[in-house]
């Protein structure tokens, strides 16, 4: 059976602000668990007015308190941003309130404009990207997954706490072979974000597994994929579900990030342009849409197209009953 799990964005909808869309990321969650989904990731976004989740871990907490299964996770920290001290020390406190369902998945995106890293405080260009694989592996020493610090590292002897007797699963998260190198080199989980880039995903994957070796991130590899699916009564809702997010992606190509999702009258009136039409085309190559039988057909089909462990499924639609319905809709398909 396709083992599922769910990134969740926190969208602000179209006539809701942010506090509402944290709120229904934490219904989401509660359903998530109800469901038997095996993970709920939370993403980390900043100075984009759409989306509500610029703190992963204060997030996670909540999410954790209000649920009793379900692995939780980020989707990714943002670990360029960050001291890996700072980070591996949240995630233990994590681990401890929530011992073996923690997953501390990395990213290495900015998630925001420059002026975001600027306000962060944390090194960027080349600086940064000549770091973050120390960073990496400074984190499993400090999260528990890797081993001690050398003696002539300027840290050597620093513990991070609470000392509790599990640790945090790592995953590397991309959308590029880039991350996939970095994780079979230093043996995080990977999991690829083909709702961020639908080509070439599998490729990586088969890169990750034939180069992966155990390292200070973990030591056995795993893959999940990242993808919007939109699973509706019948293909033609769930077609009509869609435009908002066909616009909604438009709209971020365009640099609009503080857009709410679309409502469904926005995007039934938007003016398509030939380009406009031609871009949605290529942006489905990014999702899964239909009924449950061409779900059914499709979904699984992608996965063993990556040779996935998982599949992480993302959903954005006009309004957030519809969304749950849709993650309803996956589970009576795939959750036994």
């Amino acid at each position: 059976m396709l083992k599922l799990g769910i990134l969740d964005q926190s969208p602000v909808l179209t006539g809701e602000g942010a506090a509402e869309a944290l709120r229904h990321t934490l219904a989401l969650a509660q359903g998530a668990d109800r469901l038997g989904y095996t993970r709920f990731w939370v993403s980390e976004h900043h100075n984009a007015k759409g989306l509500a989740g610029s703190s992963p871990e204060v997030l996670l907490a909540a999410i954790g308190a209000h649920t009793s299964r379900i692995r939780i996770g980020s989707g990714g920290v943002l670990l360029p941003h960050y001291s890996p001290y700072k980070v591996a020390e949240n995630f233990r406190l994590l681990e401890g309130l929530y011992p073996g369902r923690v997953d501390l998945g990395i990213g290495r995106a900015p998630g925001g404009m420059p002026l975001v890293s600027q306000a962060l405080g944390r090194s960027s260009g080349k600086e940064r990207e000549e770091a973050f694989e120390r960073s990496l592996t400074e984190l499993g020493s400090f999260v528990g997954t890797g081993t001690p610090l050398e003696t002539e590292h300027p840290l050597a002897g620093l513990s991070a706490t609470p000392d509790v007797p599990t640790v945090p699963d790592v995953w590397m998260l991309g959308s590029s072979g880039y991350s996939a190198t970095v994780a079979a080199k230093l043996g995080a989980r990977f999991a690829f974000a083909h709702f961020i880039n639908g080509h070439g995903g599998q490729s990586a994957v088969r890169d990750y597994l034939r180069h992966y070796r155990p390292g200070p991130l973990g030591g056995k590899p795993g893959v999940a994929v990242c993808v919007f699916v939109l699973c509706g009564e019948d293909d033609e809702e769930a077609e009509r579900e869609a435009r908002a997010l066909d616009l909604r992606l438009l709209y971020l190509e365009q640099g609009e990030f503080n857009r709410a999702v679309p409502s469904d009258e926005e995007a039934e009136r938007y003016a398509y342009s030939a380009w406009d039409r031609a871009r949605i085309a290529d942006n489905r190559s990014r999702m899964i849409v239909g009924g449950p039988a061409t779900v059914a057909r499709l979904l699984p089909a992608f996965a063993r197209s990556y040779g996935a462990d998982e599949v992480i499924v993302t959903c954005m639609m006009s309004r957030a009953d519809r969304r749950l319905r849709s993650y309803e809709r996956l589970a009576r398909l795939f959750i036994r």
